[in-house]
């Protein structure tokens, strides 16, 4: 079958960092699921994963965690899929990824495709919506039901994002007052016409920002953006006993005793650790994006697609890398379609 993979570690810029191979297709077995792919979107961990160093591969690597596409054959051990199912999904980063025409994934990780979007519009939200359901839900424990946050705040630093702009509008639909940060005016827009009631600039410092918009202090702040360069920003405007939660790793340690006197909390959020380390939940995935197909299928959210790429080879995904790694894309680049 085909996929992309890559042998070195390269820059985008160079032909070899990505290309066309063979595969051998695979047989599902235990609970996997083989998902002929329809479609597949790119994510800062494709590009990191990439990125150049020493080792080479003896067989390719293939990369790529967010695709949509038709369960082909289910393993004896099944119990939520069947063939012909059309499913979403971002898959685990232990496993070979979704840059190939069939693809083998285990089936607590999947949900059931929205029904009112094509494939090409579904495989723009596995990744980031689960970052972003358990970024808010899960590690904030931001309630689900509008009612009791009323009067809560939360900043979303890069809310233009992939993950900003799922977090957005789940954060709006769980009734928190949303502070998105965006610094240029197609950014600003994107994210207030994704549930920001608010944009600050990041390049500039929060507080003040914050003050002129009424807010002393924000009772939650969702990082998906260079956690050292912020933290201090994060630190100053998080209110006492208020929560942070951060996606990106950092360069050096973070000093955490500068949150000590707010008695505030910090926590990380990496959607792969329930599938790295098959905790005990983790079917949890399967039903949060079974939750975000009703929530699309109602009008509530909405997908973040905003560029698609046909085919999928390798010179297409080279040209989605080099995009996404120039630090401009708003929403989600996907690629459909093997010829």
């Amino acid at each position: 079958m085909k996929a992309i993979g890559l042998y070195r570690y390269l820059p985008i810029e160079d032909p070899e960092s990505l290309v066309d191979v063979e595969i051998d297709k695979p047989t599902a077995t235990g609970r996997d699921l083989l998902v002929r792919v329809q479609a597949i979107s790119v994510n800062p961990v494709d590009t990191k994963i990439r990125a150049p160093k020493p080792q080479q591969e003896k067989t390719p690597k293939i990369l790529g965690w967010d695709a949509a596409g038709i369960v082909e054959q289910v393993g004896p051990e099944c119990q939520l899929f069947k063939p012909g199912d059309e499913v979403y999904y971002a898959g685990s980063v232990t496993r070979p990824g979704g840059y190939s025409q069939f693809h083998l994934v285990e089936e607590t990780i999947v949900g059931h495709k929205p029904k009112s979007l094509n494939f090409a519009q579904a495989a723009a939200l596995p990744l980031t919506g689960l970052t972003a359901w358990e970024g808010l839900f899960d590690r904030l424990e931001i309630n689900k039901d509008a009612t009791p946050n009323a009067n809560k705040s939360i900043l979303i630093i890069g809310a233009s994002g992939g993950v900003g702009s799922i977090a957005t509008q789940l954060a709006h639909f769980a009734g928190l007052k949303v502070i998105g940060t965006a610094s240029r005016p197609e950014t600003i827009k994107w994210a207030k016409d994704h549930g920001a009631d608010y944009t600050i600039n990041h390049h500039q410092p929060f507080a003040g920002q914050l003050k002129a918009l009424g807010l002393e202090t924000v009772d939650y702040i969702f990082c998906l953006n260079s956690t050292d360069k912020h933290w201090d920003n994060i630190v100053e405007t998080i209110a006492p006993q208020g929560k942070i939660c951060s996606i990106v790793e950092t360069e050096g340690p973070l000093n955490l005793s500068a949150l000590q006197h707010k008695s505030a909390t910090f926590v990380w959020e990496f959607m792969f650790t329930r599938s790295m380390f098959h905790t005990s939940d983790m079917i949890e995935q399967h039903h949060i994006l079974d939750t975000l197909a009703e929530l699309i299928g109602s009008g509530k959210i909405q997908t973040t697609l905003t560029e698609r790429l046909t085919p999928i080879n390798a010179a297409n995904l080279r040209t989605a890398h080099q995009k996404l790694e120039s630090g401009n894309t708003i929403g989600k680049i996907v690629l459909e379609n093997f010829n």
